[in-house]
């Protein structure tokens, strides 16, 4: 499917009210294309003084590739069980998977104009803190907790590559509960980079939220 305009954010119309999911934005392009695709929405609503996650999955086809167009400004601790509740309703529905079949969130490339797209398919989430591990701690104010100990961003590469171990260290990439899906998105971007030169053997597919 071709984009042909910058979407920041996505409208729907369902009888007769608009909504609008206010993409994060990023300015690089991990995926350009998805074919195959069935869209999910998760909104951002409010209900008196409360924040509400508000889910739209009637086009979601288990066997197809979902993109997740979440609202920016929803915090984590509201996103992510819902995201879980849909990984495990794929995942345990074997009559009709598809081992292909991807999940991706979705966020506009202001740099190339257009609807880009961020693979988490093997992602497995967790609303708690890691009990093992060097614990990569990404808090609301955008600063990085190591262990407790803060780091610069722009060092924190170079930092984990310092820490001695007499065995593989185990990297726990976590992130503050009332973090903003949009950080999230900038931070697991940037996350992406720091594995090209991280070992296989000391990454998991685990995130915390906690």
């Amino acid at each position: 499917m071709k984009y042909f305009t910058l979407i920041i954010a996505l409208l729907l119309f369902s009888c007769g009210e608009k909504k609008d999911v206010l993409l994060p934005k990023s300015n690089v392009t991990i995926v350009k294309d998805v074919q195959d695709h069935s869209p999910i929405y998760i909104f951002f609503k409010t209900e008196g003084k409360d924040t509400i996650a508000d889910v739209n999955r009637k086009n979601s086809i288990i066997s197809t590739n979902w993109i997740f167009n979440i609202d920016k400004r929803l915090p984590l601790k509201l996103v992510i069980p819902e995201v879980m509740k849909l990984q495990e309703k794929k995942r345990a529905d074997s009559a009709h998977k598809n081992e292909n079949a991807q999940n991706y969130y979705s966020y506009a490339d202001s740099i190339g104009k257009n609807l880009a797209f961020l693979p988490f398919t093997k992602v497995f989430y967790k609303m708690e803190k890691p009990k093992f591990g060097v614990v990569v701690y990404f808090k609301k104010d955008n600063s990085i907790l190591v262990n407790d100990k803060t780091v610069k961003k722009e060092e924190l590469q170079n930092y984990l590559n310092s820490m001695n171990s007499d065995k593989p260290n185990k990297y726990m990439f976590s992130f503050d509960k009332d973090l903003d899906y949009g950080s999230y998105i900038d931070n697991k971007i940037f996350i992406g980079t720091l594995k090209f030169s991280i070992p296989e053997m000391n990454l998991t597919n685990e995130e915390f939220i906690f």
